[in-house]
């Protein structure tokens, strides 16, 4: 079999990860602050870093908690406000893990369609007004939607926000992906348009630092980011001090700049490789061009079988995730690419081997 050229895991490639940056990072860590580092600290988190990201979203130092990873954040933000039985609105398609971990507490999930500036309002009002259906919670990925890649547009932030006023829900703002935009208008998140307290607001050093530094945070109103911090502390007493310091020096350096410009200027081009190979080497498919982040969602023509395109892609040595993954139901001929992991010169060939899987596929069906 020939090297796997993978288009399935969302992280970018050792290249573009500033190695020397975090490494003087520690360094810096250790020498100005080696108790704060080496300490437990308490649940909230370094509280240096906590201040810096306040600073930067524009509230109060009480409004933030930082966690290992914003998938632990996810995880207490539901674990405290969804209980089993709960209405909780989905995006159609999204994250795997969402999906998940909203399913193992036992919420009713229910999945609006995601067009190409987000997800579709009128029918989230349809689901609210029309069938009385009443969230406790939905949950938002609004730039460079993970698998979409889609943007959430301006206008529905601002009616998703009148939607959560209305009818009580909060809005779950994950935004991992928020610093790797590298084409197109940069939009105002919804938490900095919200005056109610309907937003909650997470996102990730993962994207913009490296995936292994495990470090996210969340933000919202100060009286549940103290009931989160409760259960944060009966869960570990206090995230990991080490790489919240090491990702501060990271910030305070101006690293964390240099490091995103690094990311978006590979990650456009990649993209461009991506979508001329798609349109060369499949141009049946149909796709979205992505301003940010990750991710490329593609649909095949209908009748297409993504769980056979999968096999014969793994026998050809290139790596996908069904689109079937996001979904509770329907995507039996989508997939999604991730252009971060792989370098340049893997891009045509790995499109190639996919369109060669995709032809198999159709063969195979026949």
């Amino acid at each position: 079999m020939p090297d796997v050229i993978s288009f399935a895991r969302g992280a970018p490639s050792l290249d573009i990860i500033d190695v020397d940056g975090l490494k003087a990072a520690a360094a810096r860590a250790f020498e100005r602050d080696p108790a704060g580092t080496t300490a437990y600290g308490t649940a909230v988190g370094y509280a240096p870093l906590r201040e810096w990201i306040a600073e930067k979203q524009g509230v109060d130092t009480s409004q933030v908690i930082v966690t290992n990873g914003s998938m632990q954040a996810d995880a207490f933000l539901f674990e405290t406000l969804v209980s089993s039985g709960d209405a909780v609105v989905v995006e159609k398609p999204t994250y795997d893990r969402t999906l998940l971990n909203l399913r193992r507490r036992g919420a009713d999930l229910r999945p609006v369609e995601l067009e190409g500036d987000g997800i579709d309002v009128a029918a989230l009002e349809r689901l609210l007004r029309d069938e009385g259906v009443r969230p406790t919670l939905a949950h938002i990925i609004p730039n460079f939607q993970n698998p979409a890649g889609y943007t959430l547009s301006l206008e529905k932030r601002k009616r998703l926000l009148e939607l959560a006023r209305e009818f009580g829900f909060v809005i779950f703002e994950d935004d991992p992906y928020i610093d790797i935009r590298f084409s197109g208008e940069t939009l105002p998140t919804m938490l900095s348009m919200d005056d109610s307290g309907s937003v909650v607001y997470a996102s990730s050093f993962s994207k913009t630092v490296c995936p292994g530094i495990r470090v996210g945070y969340l933000v919202g109103p100060a009286e549940r980011i103290a009931e989160i911090q409760r259960l944060a502390t009966n869960t570990y007493i206090s995230p990991n001090m080490v790489a919240q310091s090491i990702v501060y020096e990271f910030c305070v350096s101006g690293a964390v700049e240099r490091s995103i410009e690094t990311v978006k200027k590979a990650l456009a081009r990649r993209v461009e490789l991506l979508t001329a190979a798609l349109e060369r080497e499949l141009p049946e498919a149909r796709f979205q061009k992505p301003e940010g982040g990750y991710f490329m969602w593609v649909e095949l023509p209908e009748g297409t079988d993504i769980d056979r395109v999968f096999q014969e892609a793994n026998q050809r040595g290139v790596a996908i995730v069904k689109g079937t993954d996001f979904l509770l139901d329907g995507g039996k001929n989508t997939m999604r690419l991730a252009y971060s992991g792989v370098t340049e010169d893997q891009i045509d060939e790995g499109v190639r081997r996919l369109a060669e899987a995709v032809r198999a596929a159709a063969g195979a069906a026949v």
